[in-house]
């Protein structure tokens, strides 16, 4: 398939960053949000219990990844690492909780995941992540990763479940040394689709941002997905047309690797089957874009699984472990 998009000029000099909290609250001035500015009649937005942050820092400590430094504010919280596939006893897993069980109204979460020299980590949620209908305000998320020198990240959360009525913008930074790989996926549900027939692409707006680059500040890519159902219909060719479920994965490695990677892949659009997915180039030698689209989320998983595993055994050497009962 074509390279993605065009090689991008040199990025101006790097300013001080916000914290990724402070980031979280600043996406409320996002254009798309301008009709959204209400307080909700619960608690308001940003309270404590509504504003939560996770960081993450891992590190290489010998023979083995370590959870060096946690700072977590509720209702976001991290279960302790494991270590559960012995052909890379290296790679820690761990697991991300919320504890309200789904996002609401007013809420601003940020997540910062940071992988040292050398380390190998896993991350993912417990469970899918519900956005709740919202009458009032909307919810912000900020994720930031970043895989320093000769770093192997994986962080595959499991989908995100839009509700009728849910507001949501989210951004991610994803900071990737040249020698260093990052996965970051994610898969976007209609909604409760078996629930009623107005939850699918019931959602009133959805904003994702992607955007990845070196240490130094240089910008390899960005890409910023709109949606809104009600304004511009999902069901046209082109958007989603018959299919339900969206993948999308993005693989920051070192060409040489994301060339292997890409010759085991294949491309197909099959209307019968439900599924739709394709990989191609990033701009700037950054690695890999990957794209599902079907009808039913099993099947888009299994194609992210596919795309997985094909990384992690060109990146690592090793074969992914079969699905765990518990996963």
């Amino acid at each position: 398939m074509p390279d993605a998009g065009r090689a991008l000029p040199p990025a101006p000099p790097t300013v001080a960053q916000p914290s990724p909290l402070a980031a979280a609250e600043a996406l409320g001035a996002a254009p798309e949000l301008a009709a959204f500015q209400d307080e909700p009649p619960q608690m308001a937005s940003g309270m404590p219990g509504k504003t939560g942050w996770l960081k993450l820092d891992f590190e290489r400590r010998g023979e083995r990844t370590i959870l060096a430094d946690l700072a977590v504010r509720a209702p976001y919280m991290a279960q302790r690492v494991l270590y559960p596939e012995p052909q890379v006893p290296d790679l820690a897993w761990l697991f991300i909780i919320t504890t309200s069980g789904c996002v609401l109204q007013g809420d601003r979460m940020a997540l910062d995941v940071t992988a040292g020299p050398g380390a190998r980590a896993h991350v993912t949620t417990q469970a899918a992540t519900k956005l709740h209908g919202m009458d009032a305000n909307y919810a912000t998320q900020t994720q930031t990763l970043t895989a320093a020198a000769g770093a192997y990240v994986e962080y595959l959360p499991e989908p995100l479940i839009p509700h009728r009525g849910a507001r949501l913008v989210s951004d991610t930074r994803l900071t990737v040394a040249a020698d260093a790989t990052l996965l970051y996926g994610e898969i976007l549900q209609p909604g409760r689709k078996h629930h009623r027939p107005d939850d699918v692409f019931g959602a009133t707006l959805l904003s994702l941002a992607v955007t990845a680059q070196r240490p130094d500040g240089r910008l390899l890519f960005h890409e910023k997905l709109v949606i809104e159902p009600q304004r511009r219909p999902m069901r046209q060719t082109g958007v989603m047309d018959g299919f339900d479920v969206f993948g999308n994965v993005v693989l920051l490695t070192p060409p040489a690797a994301a060339e292997q990677v890409l010759a085991r892949l294949d491309a197909d659009v099959d209307h019968a089957a439900g599924i739709a997915h394709g990989a191609c180039r990033l701009p700037n030698d950054a690695g890999l874009v990957y794209k599902v689209l079907g009808r039913e989320t099993a099947d888009v998983r299994a194609r992210v699984r596919e795309f997985w595993a094909i990384t992690r055994e060109v990146l690592t050497g090793e074969p992914l472990s079969p699905p765990f009962f518990w996963r």
